[in-house]
C-alpha cells in the first residue's frame, strides 16, 4: 500500500471516529488543513523534478478529492443522525388535528340585549340609545323624583362635580329612563304640528337599552350594569296592553309558554299605578318559584307633561328590566360578577 493510500484510509477511519461535527472538523484539520498532511504532501512537490512533479501531483490531488468526498460524506452522516434525534425528542402525532385558531362570540349580555331588541322590534317598537352621562333634570326631576328622593343620594348614584349650560348637575345615568324623556320630547316636538291641530299624533312605542350605574355591587348587583327601558304612549293605552306585551314578551325571551306571569303592586315615582313583574317557570330547577324581573306601571300625569304632551289626552305604560337578571335566568348562571370577570373559561361557553 502506497503512502497516499495509507493517507486515504486514515482519514476515513479518523472521519468515522468523529462523534460529532467539532470533532469532525478537528480531524478535518489533521489531512486538509494549512499544517494537514495533504496541505504538506503539496508543499513538498516544490522540490521535486517538473516531470515527478506533475506524476505526483496528479496522485496527491486524487488522494485529497478522495478525503474531501470522505468529509463531505461523514458531515451528512452526522447531520442525518442529528436530524433523527431531534425528530425522535421533538415527535409530533401527525394524525391530531391542525390548531385552528380561536373564534370570538358575543357576550352572554350583549347576546340578551339582541335578543331583547329583536322580540320588541317584531312588536314594533323602536330602539332609542342615549348619553351616559345625563343632567339631573332627566334623571330624576322630569321622571317626577323630587329633589330629596332617596335615588339622588350619593350613595345610589355616580355624581360627576359639573353642571351642565343650564346649571343642571350631572350624573351616570343610574337607569335608561331618561331616553324615555328625550325620545318622547323629541317625538312630540317632530308632531307638533298634529298636536296644535288636535289631530292624533302616531304611538309612541320605544325601549331604551343600555349601560347604567349604580353605588351597588354584590353577587346579584355591579356598579356598572345594564337596562332595558320600554315606553307605548298614545291616546288608548292601557294597563291591559302592558300586561299583554310584557308577558308576550317574557315567553318568547324564555322560549316557552309554560311560565306565569304576575304584576304585583308597588311603587314608583314615574308610575301610576305601578306594578313589580313577576314571572315563575312551569318546569326546570326555578320551578315555581316567583322572581322578579321588572318593574312597571301607567305612565304618571307629571312625567307625560314632561314629556311635552297633555296627560288627559295621552296615556301609556312604561316598564324598565335589568338584561344582565334575565341573562342570568336563561343562561342558568348564579353571580352576576361572571360576566364583567373577563374570564374566557367563562365566556367561551357561549360561543
Amino acid at each position: 500500500m502506497t503512502e497516499l493510500e495509507q493517507l486515504v484510509g486514515s482519514a476515513r477511519a479518523d472521519f468515522a471516529a468523529a462523534p460529532n461535527p467539532a470533532e469532525l472538523e478537528n480531524a478535518k484539520a489533521r489531512y486538509l488543513g494549512k499544517a494537514g498532511r495533504v496541505t504538506e504532501l503539496l508543499k513538498a512537490l516544490a522540490s521535486l523534478p517538473p516531470d515527478e512533479k506533475k506524476a505526483q501531483g496528479a496522485l496527491i490531488n486524487q488522494a485529497k478529492q478522495q478525503v474531501e468526498v470522505l468529509l463531505t460524506e461523514r458531515r451528512e452522516s452526522l447531520a442525518g443522525a442529528e436530524l433523527e434525534r431531534q425528530l425522535q425528542a421533538e415527535a409530533l402525532d401527525v394524525t391530531l388535528p391542525g390548531r385552528r385558531r380561536g373564534t370570538g362570540g358575543l357576550h352572554p349580555v350583549s347576546r340578551t340585549m339582541e335578543r331583547i331588541e329583536a322580540i320588541f322590534g317584531s312588536m314594533g317598537f323602536e330602539v332609542a340609545d342615549g348619553p351616559e352621562i345625563e343632567t339631573d333634570w332627566y334623571s330624576f326631576t322630569a321622571l317626577n323624583n323630587p329633589e330629596n328622593h332617596p335615588a339622588r343620594s350619593m350613595q345610589d348614584t355616580f355624581y360627576v362635580d359639573l353642571k351642565d349650560a343650564e346649571g343642571r348637575w350631572l350624573n351616570l345615568r343610574p337607569h335608561t329612563s331618561p331616553m324615555q324623556v328625550r325620545y318622547a320630547r323629541t317625538h312630540a316636538a317632530r308632531h307638533a304640528g298634529l298636536i296644535a291641530a288636535g289631530q292624533a299624533m302616531p304611538d309612541i312605542r320605544v325601549i331604551a337599552p343600555g349601560r347604567t350605574y349604580r353605588v351597588d355591587s354584590d353577587a346579584t348587583h355591579s356598579p356598572m350594569f345594564h337596562q332595558c327601558e320600554g315606553l307605548w304612549i298614545g291616546e288608548n293605552v292601557s294597563f291591559k296592553d302592558l300586561k299583554s306585551v310584557f308577558t308576550d314578551f317574557l315567553r318568547q325571551f324564555f322560549d316557552t309558554d309554560d311560565l306565569q306571569v304576575r304584576f304585583r303592586p308597588s311603587f314608583f315615582p314615574f308610575t301610576e299605578p305601578s306594578a313589580e313583574v313577576d314571572l315563575a317557570f312551569g318546569d326546570g330547577p326555578l320551578k315555581g318559584k316567583w322572581l322578579e324581573v321588572a318593574g312597571s306601571g301607567q305612565v304618571h300625569p307629571n312625567v307625560v307633561r314632561n314629556f311635552g304632551l297633555d296627560p288627559e289626552r295621552y296615556i301609556g305604560f312604561a316598564f324598565g328590566m335589568g338584561p344582565d337578571r334575565l341573562a342570568m335566568l336563561r343562561y342558568g348562571v348564579t353571580d352576576l360578577r361572571l360576566f364583567f370577570e373577563n374570564d374566557l373559561r367563562f365566556l367561551s361557553q357561549f360561543r
